[in-house]
């Protein structure tokens, strides 16, 4: 039995933050056992406890793939079968369907809190609801320093989440985890509200802002690297888009993407945008060296998360405060 079965069996002993701690160093330390498919009895559970999120009715699930097309059925359809289309491990265990269900119920589920504001039905939005608090945080406590409460969301912000192109990639590993669809949406949707509504809000602007962070991240960890790209004219705006979007699930395989999910759920997705940099400076060498950088950043190599881990909390302690309170709350 691992140090991860232990914790989870015995739960929090006393303090649950504690608790929480424990669970985030096992991760970090040892990873969530799996085979060599991503399969894993505890990555899903493990998942919804980091994200906090409660148990879900089958019933509710049930209740909103019953209502079928989504006002952004269109736009789901069209973005289906572009979720992780080369990846074989994906196509043999999620089907298309699966992803237009989970899709068109998160849909629903966003457009009816929306109507429900708009109507009055419904309170504006607390802390805890759409945007709210971070609990998966990697505080500077961890790695040095402290961290800002900016407070809770307005009621516009949550009125404008809704369905945008890209987050079937962040539905993906979800339902490639998840023993059930109900599961996947659980930690899907309270992936979405509460960890970046900003990626699917309006504008997307909390992706933009991503962006702009990988370029002032990379000039403070490796400024000859950020120069280099500077002269090229390949500012993160041409490439680190997609990246940023789906936390790098864009990056092949989709088994190292897990891994990194692993890692970016128990401290933080925020740590996502390190990661970004941390691939750039890994293949600092051949971007340097390389006639045509631009091929390179637009078409990452895979993922190797056990070095991107490394580099990104190593490069924690390197940013000024007032840049990482920017990061830890860009996607809010």
């Amino acid at each position: 039995m691992t140090n991860l079965d232990m914790l989870l069996l015995k739960g929090p002993q006393g303090n649950v933050e504690n608790g929480l701690d424990e669970l985030r160093y096992a991760i970090l330390a040892q990873g969530i056992p799996a085979n060599s498919e991503g399969m894993s009895e505890l990555r899903m559970y493990i998942w919804l406890i980091l994200l906090n999120a409660p148990p879900l009715r089958t019933d509710v699930y049930l209740d909103l793939v019953r209502q079928g097309a989504s006002p952004a059925h269109a736009k789901i359809q069209n973005d289906a079968f572009r979720t992780f289309p080369s990846d074989p491990l994906f196509r043999r265990r999620v089907t298309q369907n699966s992803i237009t269900r989970v899709l068109n119920a998160v849909a629903w589920r966003l457009n009816d809190a929306h109507e429900a504001r708009v109507n009055g039905w419904q309170s504006p939005p607390t802390l805890s609801e759409f945007g709210g608090s971070p609990s998966t945080i990697m505080s500077r406590t961890s790695f040095g320093g402290n961290t800002r409460n900016d407070g809770a969301s307005t009621s516009n912000d949550a009125e404008q989440i809704g369905y945008v192109q890209g987050m079937n990639v962040l539905c993906g590993p979800f339902l490639y985890v998840a023993r059930s669809e109900v599961e996947a949406f659980t930690g899907f949707e309270r992936f979405i509200t509460h960890e970046c509504p900003g990626y699917v809000r309006g504008a997307m602007d909390g992706v933009h802002k991503g962006v702009a962070l990988v370029d002032r991240v990379l000039e403070v960890v490796d400024p000859k690297l950020y120069t280099h790209l500077m002269d090229k004219n390949l500012p993160a705006k041409l490439w680190a888009f997609a990246p940023v979007l789906t936390l790098s699930a864009c990056t092949p395989p989709l088994l190292e993407v897990l891994r990194l999910w692993d890692f970016l759920f128990a401290y933080g997705p925020h740590l996502n945008i390190l990661c970004i940099v941390a691939q750039l400076v890994l293949i600092r060498d051949h971007i340097l060296d390389s006639p045509t950088p631009g091929v390179i950043v637009q078409k990452l190599p895979p993922l190797n998360a056990a070095k991107l881990m490394g580099m990104a909390t190593s490069f924690a302690s390197k940013i000024p405060e007032d840049m990482y309170e920017d990061i830890i709350y860009h996607a809010k």
